[in-house]
């Protein structure tokens, strides 16, 4: 039903568009008797032997599959997506005051690749209403804070941004996403040069010490830098206690496209998400997992569309996975199907 007809209705608006329709339905649902009930009845698979439940970074997911960030941006619909079997959130990314991002039109479907660019320009309302959302309702889910400096920050006072937002953030989810790998930021990829990084990560992880709880620290790398690059990364991670990598963001790559090269050309640049994506990632995780032979948790994300996939990136390393363009494409019923699918090859 929603690839023969729901998917037709809203991929006939722009993408930002059919977003703040899809999630304005969800907003009036909460309000109808049992609603919320009935979705969890319909999408959420009944796991009473525990065999999809993760203990990662000290932390208990009820099934591996999340939701990447950049859906809930802000933190408003955490619950709602926990309701269609997501074991995890990830909101934002989030800056420490609100950013309009960049100018609209930013967002595009190619749906011959199934795949999506955009620019957001990591456009959000800040951490603090991300905060407020999350003493409103109580997550049902486990949620995690992506956060990034802000576009004006300069890259060398970045950390300051991190740590602001980190502190902000602390008391109100369960792990923290540095994201320095978003494409659509100017000079912020920059920050994943490991003099960069190891400045923010050494902050982060300073800070962290005058918490009584443990918030465990990850970070987002591009599926775009060598494994040369990667590999400084990691060690960069094992050495200092991050406790995880997710590989990977959105790609600058435009190779593989099976929609014509001229209007690919036309949309202009941005990060690439979905199908086209997948065997980056799926490489990386792979990579990472083999270099650290298994003990530093990763997950997975970047163009997993179908269940067979899904179980491929768990089996290549991954700890975790996350989706989000496969649940634009194939609808609410996405990580039920996942979920039944790995239940059913164990």
């Amino acid at each position: 039903m929603y690839r023969l007809l729901i998917r037709r209705i809203l991929f006939s608006f722009s993408p930002e568009t059919a977003h703040h329709i899809t999630f304005r339905l969800l907003q009036f649902l909460r309000y109808i008797p049992l609603s919320q009930s009935l979705i969890r009845a319909i999408f959420r698979v009944r796991d009473k032997e525990g065999e999809l439940r993760r203990e990662v970074f000290g932390l208990t997911f009820r099934n591996p599959v999340g939701l990447a960030a950049g859906l809930d941006k802000n933190g408003e619909f955490y619950n709602d997506m926990g309701n269609f079997g997501f074991s995890f959130v990830e909101i934002g990314s989030l800056t420490p005051e609100p950013q309009p991002g960049n100018p609209k039109p930013r967002c595009f479907r190619l749906i011959e690749d199934r795949a999506i660019i955009n620019r957001m320009g990591i456009n959000n309302k800040g951490v603090k209403y991300a905060v407020a959302q999350l003493q409103k309702r109580v997550p049902n889910v486990i949620v995690g804070g992506n956060i990034a400096k802000a576009s004006k920050t300069p890259n060398e006072e970045a950390y300051k941004d991190y740590e602001r937002s980190f502190s902000l953030l602390y008391d109100y989810v369960d792990y923290f996403t540095v994201n320095v790998s978003c494409p659509n930021v100017k000079d912020l990829t920059v920050l994943q040069d490991v003099g960069y990084l190891s400045e923010i990560v050494d902050h982060l992880l300073t800070l962290r010490r005058y918490y009584d709880d443990y918030r465990p620290i990850l970070l987002k790398i591009s599926p775009d830098i060598p494994f040369e690059h990667v590999d400084r990364i990691v060690d960069l991670a094992l050495s200092s206690g991050l406790d995880g990598i997710i590989a990977t963001n959105t790609t600058n790559s435009r190779e593989g496209l099976s929609t014509d090269p001229e209007k690919v050309k036309a949309l202009g640049n941005g990060g690439l998400s979905g199908q086209p994506l997948y065997e980056k990632s799926l490489a990386m995780v792979r990579h990472i997992h083999q270099k650290t032979g298994g003990i530093l948790p990763i997950i997975g994300v970047g163009g997993i569309m179908t269940p067979e996939q899904a179980k491929e990136m768990l089996d290549a390393g991954a700890s975790l996975i996350q989706i989000y363009s496969g649940f634009i494409y194939n609808g609410p019923g996405a990580v039920r199907k996942i979920l039944k699918y790995l239940k059913s090859h164990k």
